[in-house]
């Protein structure tokens, strides 16, 4: 019963809006008394391929959104670990001030490091939009993989160092593993954080770094509805095909994973 009720609400809001757009992208939205009901056309893929720096800004978002993961991946490992582990002086200070970046308006942020970023040559470069991405991703990946070290616990980090393993097999061998629930959320949370900044990446990168984003939201103005949809629907795919590829990647690097796979065979 759970499961029907699970699969028809995944279904209502997941399946159907997706098989919509495909729907739409191809028919657009049929007036009444035209006559080009049920003729399927690509007319608005043609369109959106042939936007000048529509395919450009793919390959500059993926770029931007694994760099961005990187650097969330290692911080947010490092961070959590700490908060999880230790005690010292103004510890839930310092983790309040970690979400602030949750709470203040967008447009106050970007504006207050375009000054800084102007200063150190950052401004209108890829680097300091992969900077500026982090402010709205750091935080999530911080307390996720804080729960994931509350979740895994001390021992097992205790008994390796007993049994004289050093930090680098402690983490390879331990902590990695054991942390996959929290690198999956992390993973996916960021690259779809990522692709979708607008005036973050319109204001730091000044025009001169032209993501999807900044493609798309001028598009939200057209009155093409099968081009919009298409448009969503390459928005929509690009964090889920690279989550699959990173979770591949996973299976690769990280160990044991192989042996869970035979277990639940």
């Amino acid at each position: 019963m759970r499961k029907t009720i699970f699969y028809s609400i995944a279904f209502t809001l997941f399946i159907f809006p997706f098989f919509f757009l495909v729907y739409k992208s191809f028919f657009g939205v049929w007036a009444w008394g035209s006559s080009n009901q049920g003729k399927p056309s690509v007319r608005a893929w043609k369109l959106l391929l042939n936007e000048g720096e529509f395919l450009d800004s793919i390959g500059v978002s993926i770029g931007i959104a694994i760099v961005v993961l990187a650097l969330n991946l290692l911080i947010g490992i490092t961070a959590g670990k700490v908060f999880s582990f230790s005690s010292f002086r103004g510890k839930s200070v310092i983790e309040a001030l970690m979400l602030l970046p949750l709470f203040i308006p967008v447009l106050v942020i970007a504006i207050g490091l375009q000054i800084m970023f102007i200063r150190y040559g950052l401004s209108d470069h890829w680097l300091g939009v992969v900077l500026v991405h982090l402010v709205p991703t750091i935080p999530y990946s911080i307390k996720m993989f804080k729960t994931g070290y509350e979740r895994i616990g001390s021992k097992f980090i205790e008994q390796s160092t007993i049994l004289g393993g050093n930090s680098i097999q402690r983490m390879y061998h331990i902590e990695l593993p054991l942390l996959l629930p929290s690198i999956r959320s992390v993973l996916f949370l960021t690259i779809v954080i990522s692709l979708s900044q607008y005036v973050l990446t319109g204001i730091i990168g000044g025009g001169n770094v032209v993501t999807l984003a900044m493609v798309y939201y001028p598009f939200t103005d057209t009155a093409d509805e099968a081009v919009m949809a298409a448009f969503s629907i390459v928005f929509a795919m690009i964090p889920i095909i690279l989550y699959i590829i990173l979770e591949g990647c996973l299976k690769f690097m990280l160990p044991y994973q192989h042996l869970r796979g035979r277990k639940k065979q």
